[in-house]
């Protein structure tokens, strides 16, 4: 057996003949975006659709500067430079496997303090899009208001020192000084992370961060750069073992390849202020109202991954298609999903809510996909927050039932106290573990303790009937054990 080709842009003519490579010149590509938080979702889906463009005769002045700003990014970038920045993209259809190489990146900042280099990346003018994955707790927002937290360390030392900063979004605002003071004018903030209002989000950590050093520079982000929400979609898998060694099965030795389900969606708010690709020939879609695409996809696909994963974590399942393979687990979602969800989701052209919780279990099923319960669980103090939470609140405001809502939250409290029920601990996952478990342990004998977090609940601690149902499903999942309690659920 020929061994596999080290995935280089010298070796791209030696790669297999079902292997699909970039047809463009990549030296005659030029760089117009940075994208920070360079992770597996972004090479599967963002630097995807730049790299179809490309495929077309198009984009090839907007190829992609990877950066990072912690030190752990350091390691990816050297990854990734040993094999010209090339991606391959494994997709993980349930009637077979294929391969894509995209080479839409070109380069990668090096990780160093103070961000000088990546500042100066971005003040280039050929830069038009600064976008980010930096995950849906990475915007210090606080999570019970949606306020800016400008008490966190981070933003505190960057509002010191403008000019060094820690954060990506102090780099981007000492880039934009430098844009503005040369007169080279603004780019496009682009967050591509799963938040409803994701750009509105992003205006706010920036231009608040700005307005803490230079209140005048805040007023002209503010002003000047645009900041498009979006709602992005594919499941992608962590890279492990398994990715490895199924990168070579196609004849590629790829240090950091990418393994995704055989669906994508982009929907984006046509709002740049220094142009941008013609993504709609990728396939996305460009509208001037993204939020009823995010609400939907938001609660019902990201709401119902933690559904899934809280319960499936306590009952020691390993994936998610394993979880769905689950008869209570698989049923719990679809109940919560159509009775309690859906009411508060408006329908999208040609999808209804239903006909979308019908495919979101069709995804959440593909065996193919090995996306682990651990991973998809990770964060919920951001993710609850932010998918399910909500959601809570329009029921309640609507008086509908939230009877699946409150077990959904029992389910990640009883997580989080740290144990699974076959007695294996269960590792922190959490940026606040250390205090979501602390709350879940004193809530098995007083459950409003949990509802009592205000950093998560806010008000909700205040409102009696919610605690009440809350209380009663953490208590029967402690007496009761997690399937029994969602058996009674399911026929209530």
């Amino acid at each position: 057996m020929t061994a596999p080709a080290k995935l280089s842009n010298a070796a791209l003519h030696t790669l297999p003949e079902q292997v699909l490579t970039p047809t463009y010149d990549r030296s005659k590509l030029t760089p117009g975006i940075v994208h920070i938080g360079l992770g597996n979702f972004h090479r599967a889906h963002q630097a995807w659709y730049l790299h179809c463009l490309m495929q077309q005769g198009l984009a090839h002045d907007w190829a992609i500067i990877g950066a990072g700003v912690r030190p752990y990014d350091e390691e990816q970038r050297k990854k990734l430079a040993a094999q010209d920045y090339l991606t391959t993209l494994i997709e993980l259809d349930p009637s077979g496997k294929s391969a894509t190489i995209v080479g839409s990146m070109v380069g990668y900042m090096p990780i160093e303090e103070g961000n000088g280099l990546l500042i100066e990346q971005m003040a280039d003018p050929a830069i038009r899009i600064v976008s980010l994955t930096v995950t849906e707790g990475g915007y210090y927002i606080d999570p019970a208001t949606g306020s800016f937290d400008a008490g966190h360390c981070d933003i505190r030392f960057d509002a010191a020192n403008p000019d060094n900063p820690s954060t990506a979004f102090g780099a981007m605002i000492a880039a934009l000084k430098k844009r503005r003071d040369a007169g080279t004018g603004p780019f496009t903030c682009q967050s591509c992370d799963n938040l409803q209002g994701n750009g509105t989000i992003l205006r706010q950590t920036l231009v608040s961060l700005a307005r803490l050093s230079d209140p005048d520079l805040a007023d002209w982000i503010d002003t000047n750069c645009s900041f498009p929400n979006a709602m992005v979609d594919c499941i992608v898998p962590a890279t492990g073992f398994k990715e490895l060694a199924l990168a070579k099965e196609f004849g590629i030795d790829d240090a950091a390849p990418v393994t995704h389900e055989n669906f994508r969606q982009w929907v984006i708010e046509d709002d740049f202020c220094a142009g941008r690709p013609q993504w709609e020939k990728a396939g996305a879609t460009l509208t001037n109202d993204v939020h009823p695409f995010e609400a939907m996809k938001i609660r019902i696909l990201n709401g119902g991954h933690q559904i899934i994963s809280d319960a499936g974590e306590v009952l020691s399942i390993e994936t998610i298609a394993h979880c769905m393979d689950h008869p209570l687990i698989s049923s719990l979602f679809r109940k919560i999903a159509l009775e309690e969800v859906a009411p508060h989701v408006h329908a999208v052209p040609g999808m209804p809510p239903s006909a979308y919780i019908d495919l979101v279990d069709k995804r959440f099923s593909n065996p193919q996909i090995v996306d682990t319960v651990r991973r998809v669980a990770f964060d919920g103090s951001s993710r609850h927050t932010a998918f399910i939470i909500p959601v809570i609140r329009d029921a309640l405001s609507a008086n509908s039932t939230v009877e699946g809502l409150a077990l959904s939250q029992a389910l990640w409290a009883r997580m989080c106290e740290g144990s699974r029920e076959d007695g294996s601990e269960i590792e922190p996952n959490d940026p606040f573990w250390g205090s979501l478990q602390t709350a879940a342990k004193a809530a098995k004998s007083d459950p409003a303790v949990w509802i009592n977090q205000r950093q998560l609940y806010g008000d909700l601690s205040d409102h009696q009937p919610f605690v009440d149902i809350f209380s009663r499903w953490l208590n029967a999942i402690w007496k009761d054990g997690t399937e029994e309690t969602i058996k009674s659920y399911l026929g209530s």
